[in-house]
């Protein structure tokens, strides 16, 4: 096996957003449960279902407003992942518990927390898939802060990563385009591949911005990058299928085997 399908994904907590508005009428959604969650969640499944590795944001691992549902194992179980990972990144007790969240048909190896320069509250996530030569493919999530500052001191922690991991895919939801000086200036330093300006994923119902990207180690190869038409969110999907290097495939095949991993 030497490609593999990735997905990116910001959930929005399973809160479909259809218009600006949607952010104040909806605003209660945010701190309360409501059916329409597990609904949408539910048709979020159908989607990633077709997918190898797929890395989600906003997601609760179990709240109050999720009604004590943890997405992640929701999404996993739904799609039929047998791995899976949560990361808390804002812990509120029992009304909110703020997460990135990794899915995957792979067996990983290790798995690492990373807690983002800048306020608490941002972090990444990075699992590591062996390789069949001895060597890992780590995959990475991320999302970013809101503010540029903060955003540039992260995009630098992940430059720095990314020296650490030859093979590398940093994937999220970035809160930033590809004109922003800090995401190009860390693309430029690590030689990462698949800052792409046509890829505009916010707003899910009228996509103007590429807020969310998929990066990969120049050794990997990029063999497609489409935007998914499935707005349940403020943002839409963003996929890629990744060519591993000449002559490197995955230690195993990617299919159901053994049991989910959690945090």
């Amino acid at each position: 096996m030497q490609q593999l399908k990735l997905l990116s994904y910001n959930v929005q907590g399973g809160i479909f957003s259809r218009k600006y508005s949607d952010y104040v009428t909806n605003s209660w959604k945010h701190v309360l449960p409501h059916p329409e969650r597990l609904v949408n969640l539910t048709r979020i499944a159908q989607l990633i279902a077709q997918f190898d590795v797929v890395g989600v944001q906003e997601v609760d691992a179990g709240s109050l407003r999720s009604a004590n549902v943890d997405q992640i194992q929701y999404l996993a179980r739904q799609g039929a992942f047998p791995y899976w990972y949560r990361q808390v990144n804002r812990d509120l007790g029992p009304f909110a518990q703020h997460s990135n969240g990794i899915l995957s048909r792979l067996r990983p190896g290790p798995v690492t927390e990373h807690k983002l320069p800048g306020l608490p509250g941002r972090g990444a996530v990075v699992a590591e898939f062996p390789l069949a030569d001895g060597g890992n493919l780590a995959i990475g999530i991320v999302h970013l802060a809101l503010g540029w500052r903060a955003r540039k001191r992260q995009l630098d922690y992940l430059a720095t990563l990314a020296e650490t991991h030859p093979l590398l895919v940093l994937m999220g939801d970035f809160n930033c385009g590809s004109d922003s000086r800090s995401l190009r200036t860390m693309v430029r330093r690590t030689g990462m591949q698949g800052l792409n300006p046509t890829l505009k994923t916010f707003p899910s119902w009228r996509p103007r911005h590429n807020l969310d990207h998929i990066l990969i180690s120049a050794p990997l190869r990029i063999l497609s990058a489409h935007v998914i038409d499935y707005p349940l969110s403020d943002h839409l999907p963003l996929s890629m299928t990744l060519g591993l290097p000449p002559g490197r495939s995955f230690a195993e095949p990617a299919q159901l085997r053994g049991q989910a991993f959690s945090s």
